[in-house]
């Protein structure tokens, strides 16, 4: 039903305020009010078409989702503005897109594909571990990597007290001043990759994310996006 409740921090993911679970602490935090009483309480239920829902005063509509695909390039930071004026995706795109939001990160000298959208639901089933969404990254290093270094990633190591683990490594190509291998992450933890090859003394020259789920990069050109399809939409979410 068009008009059926729905959780408040649903209400407000989908009207592009922040993902869901930062919803969750906006709430906590007294910012929301419904029909201008103040809410706190994360069980709420509002009916989309008949309460007012405001955040910091200002009232909220739900708006048309939005899903975005973007070739990130290296040099940009992975948010909608920076407040030092540093380069970030946010400038990639329309004006009129400023209530997306980034779907998980790359940092800033890695590339490749990235989601963004103002779907709260679609950006937590994407990026939470216990949905396992993999991860597919192209890697050039410097130095001959050997097989056996690989297959120690897959069996997983311990780096800062964290255990990190590539559910697949295969390589592309070796000699010895330059390797090429394509690592599957599902988790992926901050500066994975760059910290597996770390642990065995080899720097990464290039890091590129070519897959999300089924949806590959393919021949987008580094600082365009475009949006996905109503079937790219459900392939991503049939793989959760």
């Amino acid at each position: 039903m068009k008009d059926a409740p729905v959780r408040l921090q649903k209400f407000l993911a989908d009207a592009g305020v922040a993902s869901r679970r930062a919803s969750e602490q906006i709430i906590l935090a007294g910012r929301v009010t419904v029909n201008g009483t103040e809410v706190r309480e994360l069980g709420t239920k509002v009916h989309p078409g008949r309460d007012e829902v405001a955040v910091d005063g200002r009232r909220l509509k739900q708006r048309r989702r939005i899903y975005v695909a973007l070739n990130k390039p290296v040099g940009y930071l992975c948010t909608r503005h920076d407040p030092l004026k540093r380069r970030a995706i946010g400038d990639l795109l329309p004006k009129e897109w400023d209530s997306l939001y980034s779907v998980g990160r790359l940092d800033r000298d890695s590339e490749g594909l990235i989601f963004l959208t103002n779907d709260g639901d679609f950006a937590l089933r994407l990026t939470h571990p216990r949905y396992g969404v993999r991860k597919t990254y192209r890697v050039e290093v410097e130095g001959r990597v050997e097989p056996a270094l690989l297959q120690r990633f897959v069996h997983g190591i311990e780096d800062a007290g964290e255990s990190l683990k590539a559910e697949s490594a295969r390589l592309i190509s070796a000699n010895n001043t330059r390797s090429v291998v394509e690592i599957i992450l599902q988790e992926g933890k901050k500066r994975e990759v760059r910290r597996l090859f770390a642990s065995a003394g080899l720097n990464v020259n290039r890091l590129q994310r070519v897959r999300i789920g089924p949806i590959k990069l393919g021949e987008l050109p580094a600082g365009r996006w475009r949006t996905l399809t109503e079937t790219e939409i459900n392939s991503l979410l049939s793989h959760i």
